[in-house]
């Protein structure tokens, strides 16, 4: 998953560090490039409560998701038409096995890796909530989308546990044969909104 925005009025994003090697391809080329390499389906729509809403549902249906999770301080406004379970009290590692999947918010996304970060705040959820369901459907807010990798660290608390999520999880074995959901959800989503 990778989360570009074009320049907005012709500027170009501040940055810090070294900057983006674009080469020929456009942001939006560039975003569904590495959305492609990644192997995580990113949308865009708009910041209408409605929106964010129907989105979700969108996505949902095309993974079959009927049975999610949404984290404490999840916005209520953007709860899809789903069977959602609250992770409140805790769920058990069985129970969260056996749901379709989890839909989030997150702290910060990174544009120029396609890192996505949670810092298991409010709409976040603990760290077995993201990790053990076999779908992930975060939702990033476009002021959370930062340029380079030294701007995400800058935004966030160290004090906090993070996990950083950069595509669906996945690992090769000795023979470099592909095998996704090892340590963490085997699909990912990522929605865009604003």
């Amino acid at each position: 998953m990778l989360i570009l925005l074009p320049p907005s009025e012709g500027k170009t994003p501040p940055r810090r560090g070294k900057p983006l090697d674009l080469g020929s391809l456009s942001f939006p080329d560039l975003t569904l490039h590495r959305a492609e390499v990644l192997d995580a389906l990113t949308s865009l729509c708009t910041s209408e409560p409605a929106d964010v809403a129907a989105q979700v549902t969108a996505a949902l249906r095309r993974r079959a998701a009927s049975r999610v999770m949404v984290p404490p301080g999840f916005p209520v406004e953007w709860e899809p038409e789903a069977d959602l379970l609250r992770d409140d009290p805790p769920l058990t590692t069985e129970e969260l096995d056996l749901v379709d999947g989890v839909i989030t918010g997150c702290a910060v996304a990174i544009a120029e890796t396609g890192t996505v970060v949670l810092d298991h705040g409010a709409g976040q959820g603990r760290r077995a909530l993201t990790l053990v369901p076999d779908y992930h459907l975060v939702i990033v807010r476009a002021q959370q989308v930062v340029a380079l990798v030294p701007d995400g660290i800058a935004a966030l608390d160290p004090a906090r546990p993070q996990t950083w999520i950069s595509g669906p999880s996945a690992t090769s074995d000795i023979e470099l044969r592909r095998v996704e959901g090892v340590h963490g959800p085997r699909t990912l989503d990522v929605l865009l909104v604003g």
